[in-house]
């Protein structure tokens, strides 16, 4: 079996989402956190909203106790949000540019805008010892000036890949594959989500050079509801291996 893969982070959003529902604690978020890494995930990531509509302020603290692979904390960079990351230390902190009345992210952050109030953070966490990771489209600016504001990587925000898959594979990874040779180029490490499954996963692994991690929820835990979550982790799991 090939030995050389891109490590799978688990987002367990949709899981809380399904549990705030009725209230209570079915389905439970912590337990299905430590259950998906005896599953093979490795790594949890997780989106706190202002609102907390699905993974709760409290939920972070308490996962911080029992995940015991790499724990990945992303959300717009608030006074709360940056609190919370400097009381947990996760291993990685992913920075999106999402207002809190968004329903899921939709763009990658203009670090040329905001490349002061980015840097100003990261310097933060970095103090702390927390790898700092900024959602970004593909575009070669964005991508240097991510650079210049001190973050270890860049997460590339693959929803253009995922929306053209089916129409023409080849154009849509096209820009991701350039923008991980930038990356690599200057010395960025070099994540990716949104969108992906088990569908176009495989080729987007493929073909991105350099790739470390992927974070995927939405997809994971649908399928789940089909194939059970150990079954659905190890099918992602799969996709994720390449040959030396």
């Amino acid at each position: 079996m090939p030995n050389k893969m891109t490590r799978l982070s688990v987002n367990i959003n949709k899981i809380a989402t399904i549990r705030n529902a009725r209230g209570g604690n079915v389905p439970d978020v912590i337990k299905a956190a430590v259950d998906a890494e005896n599953f093979g995930a490795q790594g949890i990531t997780v989106h706190p909203r202002p609102d907390e509509r699905h993974i709760r302020y409290d939920d972070v603290c308490q996962l911080k106790k029992v995940v015991s692979t790499e724990f990945n904390i992303e959300g717009y960079p608030n006074k709360r949000f940056i609190d919370l990351v400097c009381e947990i230390k996760p291993q990685q902190v992913t920075l999106v540019p999402d207002s809190p009345d968004v329903l899921t992210s939709n763009a990658g952050w203009d670090t040329v805008k905001h490349k002061s109030f980015l840097s100003e953070i990261i310097a933060e966490f970095k103090s702390k010892n927390i790898r700092t990771s900024i959602f970004t489209d593909t575009n070669f600016k964005i991508i240097e000036t991510a650079k210049l504001t001190g973050t270890d990587r860049i997460e590339l925000y693959t929803e253009p890949y995922a929306a053209n898959f089916k129409m023409n594979k080849e154009k849509a990874v096209r820009p991701f594959v350039l923008a991980a040779e930038k990356a690599i180029e200057i010395g960025l490490g070099i994540n990716a989500g949104h969108d992906l499954d088990l569908e176009n996963l495989k080729y987007f692994n493929d073909c991105v050079k350099g790739l470390n991690e992927v974070s995927i929820g939405h997809a994971l835990i649908s399928d789940a509801l089909y194939f059970g979550l150990h079954n659905t982790i190890q099918m992602y799991l799969k996709q994720l291996y390449k040959p030396e």
